[in-house]
């Protein structure tokens, strides 16, 4: 299936691999977002809209999400369920261009 994934689905894949028996929250841009399974079990336990997004795949990833400002309330009803949550969160700016040497530190 990774093969398929675009690359941001690819590294989601490779991080919930990390931590399959949490519901990864994936930070992208204003928003943590869960995807496939999660986003399924996080859209009926609060009762967000499950959506879906292209992942490379024949079929949209089913998606649901909620706002950065917002996300500890989020993590405490989810953790008052029983369940256990995983953060990953976004180490460049989204605008950025990470391949730019003039951005990158010196020696």
């Amino acid at each position: 299936m990774a093969n398929t994934l675009s690359p941001m689905m690819q590294q989601y894949v490779a991080t919930k691999e990390q931590y399959p028996d949490c519901i990864l929250f994936y930070r992208l841009g204003d928003f943590y977002e869960m995807f496939f399974e999660d986003a399924v079990t996080v859209s009926k336990e609060l009762e967000l809209t499950l959506t879906g997004k292209e992942c490379g795949l024949s079929e949209r990833a089913p998606m649901c999400g909620v706002p950065h400002h917002a996300v500890d309330s989020y993590l405490s009803r989810l953790v008052q369920k029983g369940y256990k949550v995983a953060i990953a969160e976004q180490m460049e700016d989204p605008g950025g261009d990470a391949g730019n040497d003039s951005e990158q530190p010196g020696p």
